[in-house]
């Protein structure tokens, strides 16, 4: 019998299924398959990190900081699996062994040549709708970050070597380099 077939809808079942070595993200059923990061990437993901996990355990604070890869599984559904450059999470409840499971407080994606329209539309908005308090597109190719405080419902846009004030937290800001 003939028909329309609808599209393939993925769960996180074939996430896991992937072949070792094989990362992917799923948003809304739809697998984005992801491809290894460059050098200048992991440089700027690691700086980044170590500057905010220090100003956390400076504050003695609950927020526990993690870096990719690490499952953040943003709705309570089986079709959404990200994995953010960067996730903090300040409600712990949310932890567990797998990852993260609802939105974090505040996620930084590092821009990659294949990952354009992925950090700046499709994450942009499934971050937004999920809950996440603040999101930072950090792009190399143009020296720019982009800060979206969804709490605020504002945007801001810096140039690396500006200091880029982190709203989740009222004392602490980054230079990017």
């Amino acid at each position: 019998m003939g028909g329309l077939r609808e599209e393939d809808v993925y769960t996180i079942e074939d996430i896991y299924a992937l072949h070792e070595g094989e990362r992917a993200e799923l948003i809304d059923g739809k697998i984005y398959y992801m491809s290894p990061p460059s050098r200048t990437h992991q440089q700027i993901l690691l700086s980044l990190s170590r500057k905010i996990a220090d100003y956390v355990d400076s504050k003695k604070g609950d927020c526990e900081v993690n870096i990719a890869p690490f499952a953040v599984f943003l709705n309570k559904n089986n079709i959404n699996y990200v994995e953010p450059d960067i996730s903090v999470i300040c409600d712990r409840s949310k932890l567990d062994d797998k990852g993260c499971h609802g939105a974090p407080d505040w996620v930084i994606e590092i821009v990659s040549k294949g990952s354009r329209s992925m950090d700046y539309f499709t994450k942009l908005f499934k971050y937004q709708t999920a809950g996440v308090r603040e999101y930072w597109i950090v792009d190399p190719t143009t020296n720019r970050i982009v800060v979206y405080k969804f709490e605020k419902e504002t945007m801001e846009e810096y140039s690396f070597g500006e200091d880029v004030p982190v709203g989740i937290y009222e004392d602490f800001s980054i230079k990017i380099q």
